[in-house]
């Protein structure tokens, strides 16, 4: 007999050999109905895997993350069989489950794929689907695998990195695929399927390798959840912050300026200066000094911080000096150049903590083929800062940092959130810099500010930085999605390898620790998450223009203006639509634009000195007077 340990804390027994499809039976019919992968010793399995020894296990449901891990990476196979159906000669090479669905790449030869191909794939799938056909994984020398495979390049590839006795096979209905395993059943279980999109994908991610065509798609077991989640693919589409973006005249890109390289336009960075003054004066009412760096370093400073051994491949290539030999890097991170600023100066104990922020500029190399809008770019912006305190401020510190993360949230909007605790790989330590006591030290802060601010946390392995363990604030916005924002970090090398001290009690020399902090994240990425849980209809604090006057006609304009700039004199923005229109355009016009506020003007508002005030998304407000307009703004705008 062998002891199965359940999430419970329950220990069951069973017979050797027992699978978890027979644990599941054994707790409930209805849970073995509904089960369609499991995890055992920490491994995702087969429900049919035989477990053969002492184990943990998790069951997974459709309602479980792994579960539909399972799910999808199985629909990657049916996808794969139907490709293969079409396009015979067409060479399969990867084909993972994805945070929604999965996708397959493919290299389709002469034929191409598009979106033509997509409803005859996907009934394909769908029929193939209704066999019931078992998932069956089983073991493969590399001898004949490599067999199988002779004539595909890409498949040849992954088996030749692997050993005799790692190598494994997926058989279900007609088609078999090299694969590692974790698959639903049968396929009886996908009910809905869709190919959602194709793009060019280089073999693993490698530019100098040939391009391949990726096939998304995701699958559901039920229509009825495909059906949902479409309509809120549809609702995501209209929230894209590309296209917002774009509409509301906020950024731009041009291929002359570059890919990846944002150009923020006169609304968009008046936005960015409201959401760095938010933070600008929080930050000053806790202690911040704020320090500017340069864009460039030595290569010598990156190498010191251990950034370059890192991220060295992801930097631009270094610009050399024409006569002195020297090589500079575009910055890639903000904390070298302040480790720099707190070494100019000699500090005691009394002065500490010293907290130095800095919007900075920072540069990363990112593939063409990754880009995408302000979410993925090659240069944006930090709302970076870093701590230097002692050992016993470091807990205080990091508490005072969950608060100025939370009150960034509240302000914004963002009140669906957890934490995530990052810490390093304990099975990888290689990966990492600096002795396993700082380590033990920064993951124990951490955990224990985390836990006395209450937080919903959960741990992560294997997500940390180099340097030192993190706090990630992840969001989840109007329409579900979860994104990494605000992050903390607690760092015991990087004083070290700068070699930065203070003067303790005792007189002698002492280490800081370092916390690593990021709000926003960045401020592009942060915008345009915004912008999509938004809709594009931003605080009105933060709203650029908050109003628009529209004049029923020329006759009016005069008036108008003396109206924008009495609003202007009170710091209330906005503009003047002078348009030889007709009102019910300008109207519509500044719907689409979503301003906040129209003001229509004639000649009962200029003999009156008021404005008739129309509210976006909600219509007609009454007539009011300036006075009253310029007040009933102000008590709008403190409502952050």
């Amino acid at each position: 007999m062998i002891n199965i340990s359940l999430p419970d804390g329950s220990v069951r027994q069973y017979e050797s050999g027992v699978t978890p499809m027979d644990v599941a039976l054994s707790i409930s019919e209805g849970l073995a109905r509904n089960v369609i992968s499991a995890i055992v010793n920490d491994n995702q399995v087969e429900t049919t895997t035989p477990i053969t020894k002492d184990a943990t296990i998790k069951l997974l449901t459709w309602n479980d993350e792994m579960g539909k891990k399972a799910f999808w990476h199985s629909s990657a196979h049916l996808l794969a069989q139907a490709i293969l159906e079409f396009y015979p000669e067409a060479k399969l090479t990867i084909g993972p489950a994805i945070e929604k669905g999965f996708y397959y790449d493919v290299d389709f030869g002469e034929d191409k794929f598009t979106e033509a191909d997509f409803a005859k794939v996907e009934k394909a799938m769908l029929e193939n689907a209704k066999k019931k056909a078992e998932f069956k994984l089983y073991s493969v020398s590399k001898a004949d695998a490599l067999e199988t495979y002779k004539d595909n390049e890409y498949k040849t590839e992954l088996i030749s990195n692997l050993q005799d006795g790692d190598i494994t096979f997926c058989t279900h209905d007609n088609f078999t695929d090299l694969c590692r395993g974790g698959h639903i059943p049968n396929t009886g279980i996908v009910k809905a399927a869709k190919i959602l999109n194709v793009a060019g994908a280089y073999w693993r991610g490698d530019e100098k390798n040939k391009m391949l065509t990726r096939v998304y798609g995701i699958t559901f077991p039920k229509q009825k959840d495909l059906t949902e989640y479409l309509e809120l693919l549809e609702e995501a589409k209209k929230r894209d912050h590309r296209k917002l973006g774009k509409e509301l005249g906020l950024f731009a890109f041009s291929e002359k300026v570059g890919a990846g390289l944002p150009l923020w336009l006169p609304k968009g960075a008046a936005l960015r200066r409201k959401l760095e003054n938010f933070l600008l004066k929080e930050q000053q009412k806790m202690g911040y000094e704020m320090v500017i760096s340069p864009h460039i370093g030595q290569k010598e400073l990156y190498v010191t911080s251990g950034h370059y051994a890192k991220y060295g491949a992801d930097s631009f290539q270094p610009i050399k000096t024409p006569n002195e030999g020297e090589e500079f890097l575009l910055k890639p991170m903000n904390c070298p150049h302040h480790c720099e600023i707190y070494k100019t100066s000699q500090w005691s104990y009394r002065d500490l903590p010293k907290r130095y922020a800095e919007f900075g500029t920072v540069y990363r190399y990112e593939q063409s083929g990754e880009l995408h809008g302000l979410t993925r770019v090659r240069g944006f912006t930090q709302d970076d800062a870093h701590l230097f305190c002692t050992p016993d401020q470091l807990l205080e510190e990091f508490k005072k940092v969950i608060d100025l993360v939370l009150y960034v949230f509240t302000n914004l909007g963002f009140d669906n959130y957890s934490a995530q605790i990052s810490l390093r790989d304990p099975e990888n330590k290689e990966k990492y810099i600096g002795t396993d006591e700082n380590w033990a030290k920064a993951e124990q802060a951490i955990i224990t500010a985390a836990a006395e601010k209450g937080l919903p946390t959960v741990v992560e392995y294997g997500e940390a930085a180099f340097y030192g363990p993190k706090l990630d604030f992840m969001v989840k916005d109007a329409l579900g999605r979860q994104w990494q924002l605000g992050t903390i970090q607690v760092d015991y090398n990087l004083p070290e390898r700068f070699d930065l001290t203070y003067t303790g009690a005792d007189n002698e020399k002492h280490r800081p620790v370092m916390i690593h902090r990021a709000p926003f994240g960045s401020m592009e990425r942060f915008i345009a998450i915004l912008l999509e849980n938004t809709a594009g209809n931003l605080p009105l604090w933060l709203t650029p223009d908050l109003f628009t006057i529209l004049p029923i006609s020329e006759k009016y304009v005069e008036y108008g203006e003396k109206v924008l700039n009495l609003l202007a004199e009170e710091e209330i923005n906005g503009l003047i639509d002078s348009r030889n229109e007709k009102t019910g355009k300008k109207i519509r016009d500044a719907e689409i634009n979503k301003i906040p506020f129209m003001l229509i003007i004639g000649e009962k508002e200029a003999e009156n000195g008021t404005v008739s005030v129309r509210r976006h998304g909600e219509g007609d407000l009454g007539e009011m007077t300036i006075q009253a307009f310029i007040n009933f703004m102000k008590e709008q705008i403190k409502l952050k």
